[in-house]
Formats: C-alpha cells, sequence, structure tokens
C-alpha cells in the first residue's frame, strides 16, 4: 500500500479512500482539489488531515503570483473543510507559520510535519500496547474491539489505534480483532478490514448495533479507538459509534482506550460540548448505491462524530505516553 499522503513532483499524492478496497492514486495540484478531496472524504483520517492541511498551505505557497490575502483566505476555507477534526486546522496552522520564511520553508515545514506523523505513529503503537500488556496481564494474546479506521490509510503510515494493534501483533499478542463496520461509508468494513487482512491479523466485521452486545458478551478484553478531537478535559469525539461502545466497556469492566496524536489534543477546546459536529448529507442514509432504501417522506440525522465523556475513558495514548483523563 503506499502512503496515504505524500508530496510528490510539487503536487498532493493521496490514496483516494473512497474506492476502497479498491487502491487509487491521485495526484491534487490545486488548493481547491484538495478541498474538495477532504469533503468528499477522499482524504480522511485526523493525522491525515492534519499532514493535508499543511501540505495544502505549501501547495498554495507555491502557486504562481501567491499573495499573503490570498493565501488566508485558502488556508482558512482549507481549516474548515472539516470542522470537527482538530488536526485539520492544526496543520493549517503550522505551515501557515513558514510563510514570513517564504514558499520554501513553508513546503519544509509541511514535510516535517509529514515525517513526525509517521514517528508519533510507531510511538502511539509502542506505548498502547506496553499499557495494554500492564493493563491485562497474564493474557498472551488480546480480544480487540475497533471502530471507524485509525489505521495507516488514516495517517500517514502505520496508524494510531491500529498502530496498537500491528506492535501487538509483532509480538504475538493478538488474538482477534473486531471490526465495526461503521456507518454511513463503512470505514471499518471497507478500510480497517483491508488493513488488517493485509496484516495477516484475524479479525471479524460486526454491524455497529452489535458492538456493545459483543463487549457485553465477555469476547472483548479492551476497546481501542483514535480520536478526531479531544477536549482539555478529557472528552473525546470520534466517529459516530464510539461512545455506545464506551459505555459498553464501562459496563463490562474492560479497558476503553484513545489511541491519537497529541496535535488531537485541543486545549482551546474545554470539553466535549464545545466540539463542533459534523452533520453530513442526509442521502449517506437515504441512499444506497445511487438507489433510494428510505420512503419519500423520511428525512435523516447523519452526524459524522460522537463525544464519549472523559470518564469513560481509561486512558489516551499519544506519542508523548500514557495520558488519564
Amino acid at each position: 500500500m503506499p502512503r496515504t499522503i505524500d508530496w510528490v513532483d510539487d503536487r498532493i499524492e493521496v490514496v483516494d479512500q473512497t474506492v476502497l478496497p479498491s487502491v487509487r492514486v491521485l495526484a491534487l495540484g490545486t488548493l481547491d482539489e484538495l478541498v474538495s478531496a477532504i469533503r468528499l472524504l477522499v482524504v480522511r483520517g485526523a493525522p491525515a488531515l492534519g499532514v493535508a492541511g499543511a501540505l495544502g498551505v505549501a501547495l498554495a505557497a507555491r502557486g504562481p503570483g501567491a499573495s499573503e490575502p490570498e493565501l488566508l483566505a485558502g488556508a482558512e476555507r482549507l481549516a474548515q473543510a472539516r470542522p470537527t477534526a482538530a488536526n485539520l486546522a492544526w496543520g493549517v496552522r503550522q505551515a501557515l507559520a513558514a510563510w514570513p520564511h517564504g514558499p520554501d520553508a513553508v513546503l519544509a515545514a509541511a514535510l516535517r510535519i509529514r515525517d513526525e506523523d509517521i514517528r508519533s505513529c510507531r510511538s502511539i503503537g509502542a506505548h498502547g500496547a506496553d499499557l495494554l500488556r500492564s493493563l491485562l496481564p497474564g493474557r498472551a494474546a488480546l480480544r480487540l474491539h475497533t471502530h471507524c479506521n485509525a489505521g495507516a490509510l488514516a495517517c500517514v503510515e502505520w496508524g494510531t489505534a491500529l498502530g496498537v494493534v500491528r506492535s501487538l501483533h509483532a509480538a504475538g499478542g493478538v488474538d482477534y480483532v473486531v471490526v465495526g463496520e461503521t456507518r454511513p461509508l463503512l470505514q471499518g468494513a471497507r478500510i480497517t478490514a483491508l488493513e488488517l487482512a493485509e496484516a495477516g491479523i484475524r479479525h471479524r466485521v460486526v454491524v455497529d448495533g452489535a458492538g456493545p452486545s459483543i463487549v457485553a458478551h465477555g469476547l472483548v478484553d479492551a476497546v481501542l479507538v483514535g480520536a478526531d478531537r479531544i477536549a482539555a478535559n478529557g472528552d473525546v469525539a470520534n466517529k459516530i459509534g464510539t461512545y455506545p461502545l464506551a459505555l459498553a466497556a464501562a459496563r463490562a469492566g474492560v479497558p476503553f482506550l484513545v489511541a491519537a496524536p497529541r496535535s488531537t489534543v485541543d486545549l482551546a477546546t474545554p470539553d466535549g460540548a464545545a466540539i463542533v459536529i459534523e452533520d453530513r448529507d442526509a442521502d449517506e442514509v437515504l441512499v444506497h448505491q445511487g438507489r433510494r432504501v428510505t420512503p419519500l417522506g423520511s428525512t435523516a440525522w447523519n452526524p459524522a462524530f460522537d463525544v464519549t465523556p472523559a470518564d469513560l475513558v481509561t486512558a489516551v495514548v499519544t506519542e508523548d505516553g500514557i495520558w488519564r483523563p
């Protein structure tokens, strides 16, 4: 699998997440193309969005006749392409800070963010694997439940929550992984399952509504997810369907871990109530493969994320170590 996102020949290359498990790489040469790709989920995953934000600023800064007002306006449009993910705006800000030193400095800053994502994911994987071994002593191979996709395809390489799974698997520490299919766009069934299959990790896909029951029946040792934004108090925004898994884990007495880079922790957001939840097109629920599956009079709510309160989170794993909200 190629890198999820990279800088190649003065363009941004991305793996098109909308057609997975088929693999298609797209070259994005303008800021408009990148913004559209982010909104359509061609590029997705909080860490990958952080890199996309930085590379997008570099792309705009290197455009012919780029002026500061145009760059700032484009950067704001890019940062707002998906409002819930903290990393997107963070990546934009990091790259913009280099603008006074010229376009080459902006690109250098963006490439540092890309390379740091790779290093941080490896650290998250190691810290998370160590934590699970300490929380679940005496269990040689763990049964894990994950939701949405927090793997290599949500980052540049390796992954956050799936980075922990990969680290455990490398040491023979994974029995199987339960994968929530993740409605409405099936990021779990299409993307996480693909990554686990390529890594040779045994897994089962379950419908989202079955996840809490799977946990309740004692079939899972820990729940492990990523995050799109973590508030200052430890409340966590992640793909819709995460909160019920956290409730089930608390009831069953199994650890609920969140794995994310420190750039996902937003100290300017005091708690989960202050997190803007993206509301996506209702047709993602009402229509399947171009065919309406609900009556014409039906409408839909389609929140992309939910918020898990900090008191349900056993620990947050970042590249810096373990944080217990």
